[in-house]
């Protein structure tokens, strides 16, 4: 049995790192879940949510991952049959296409090549071709964690308003919510999908969508089963709805800390963390990739996801023996390259509760790990992090 000390680095881009407060908050005994206490303490948790969606509209609350949310996007306002468009932006705009499919629904997959984000333009095309309004939908991934990319939220609403279409904007903002600006009734998204475990500080196990009274007119009429999602039947007197069934109460408790802890640093100061975290992360990456054989997949400096570094490694070495060197000399916990980069790169979280010493310690563990797998790297990435560091603060 190996013992260690100190904390775990875990730098994986979610779970993340879990506030103490957080923990002490959801530490407490359950209320009466149709009382008053419990259910005031709750409606302003669902009010209080909305400011970091930047949305008036009403935001509804799961005891689900962020899959869940994606079905509860999906089955509140479409119908059998109908077409979503989805562009390409790694594994999760994959796997939300295919639920869309699974759900009876036709999928048009824009393919991309994984290191560019959307293109606003051929969204724009493509709806110009349907001229029958046949998708009802587009589903944008913001920041695919797979690939560490960030795609432009309003060039992609310019593109639909400017084709005339009235196709929904459906957008998952899991990996970036509160990691990056996202203007939710500003950009005119009508869904947005969240999930507790990233940006939120939170254990896995909550999700969210806000959905916009365009959004919920048509849920009135449409047809897929959504018995556990229906936005329909989660408002009204009676708070037990709102949670179709009892609510995950210590998720409830944790949810309000996060919202206090996040709303007492300022978003503005969060996501302005958050960019200083990922500059640090990116200028040591391109120290490593000095040597030929590291590279940082996302290729244009505004796709740069300021949530996750996917960094790409050759086949020919191996990466599982580098992130076994992390995980048990180091207590360094990365992640793996998923989807098609799988056994292709690893990836660090810079995501949550984080700051820049932790990026400093992580970035000084791979450096040590990529020395004692052989696996070449340029020297000075530590050093890297800390000039780019002070030159943010400079300025």
């Amino acid at each position: 049995m190996s013992v260690t000390r100190g904390f775990n680095f875990l730098m994986t881009p979610g779970p993340t790192n879990i506030p103490e407060r957080i923990l002490r908050a959801m530490h407490r005994p359950g209320m009466e879940y149709a009382g008053p206490e419990f259910t005031e303490f709750s409606i302003a948790c669902h009010e209080d949510i909305k400011a970091l969606f930047k949305t008036e509209s009403e935001v509804f609350m799961y005891a689900a991952n962020g899959h869940g949310a994606w079905e509860a996007a999906l089955t509140n306002t479409l119908s059998p049959g109908d077409k979503v468009l989805v562009p390409e932006t790694g594994v999760f705009s994959l796997t939300w296409s295919q639920m869309a499919k699974s759900l009876g629904l036709k999928s048009k997959y824009l393919t991309n090549d994984w290191r560019h984000a959307i293109d606003p333009a051929e969204v724009e095309s493509h709806l110009n071709d349907d001229k029958d309004h046949e998708i009802k939908a587009v589903l944008v991934v913001h920041t695919d964690t797979a690939t560490g990319i960030t795609s432009d939220i309003a060039a992609i609403r310019k593109a639909i308003d400017s084709a005339g279409h009235p196709a929904l904007l459906m957008v998952d903002a899991i990996a970036s919510l509160i990691c990056t600006d996202f203007r939710t009734d500003e950009w005119g998204v009508d869904v947005v999908v969240a999930g507790s475990q990233k940006g939120l500080m939170m254990p896995p196990g909550m999700s969210f969508t806000a959905a916009n009274t365009k959004a919920r007119q048509l849920g009135e009429s449409s047809t897929l089963p959504r018995s556990y999602w229906d936005w329909r039947t989660r408002r009204g007197d009676h708070h037990y709805t709102w949670y179709c069934g009892t609510a995950p109460q210590q998720g409830v408790y944790g949810l309000r800390e996060a919202i206090d802890m996040i709303m007492e640093e300022g978003l503005d100061q969060a996501f302005a963390r958050h960019r200083r975290l990922a500059q640090m992360t990116r200028a040591a990456i391109e120290v490593w990739a000095e040597a030929g054989a590291l590279e940082l997949n996302a290729l244009v400096d505004g796709e740069k996801s300021a949530s996750v570094s996917t960094i790409l490694i050759p086949e020919d070495l191996d990466v599982q023996q580098f992130h076994t060197v992390c995980r048990d000399r180091f207590n360094l916990s990365l992640g793996n390259g998923i989807g098609k980069l799988t056994g292709k790169a690893f990836r660090i979280g810079h995501m949550g509760n984080v700051n820049e010493p932790m990026i400093i310690g992580t970035i000084g563990s791979v450096e040590a790990g990529l020395e004692i797998c052989g696996i070449p790297h340029g020297k000075g990435g530590a050093q890297a992090a800390v000039n780019a560091l002070s030159s943010e603060l400079d300025n």
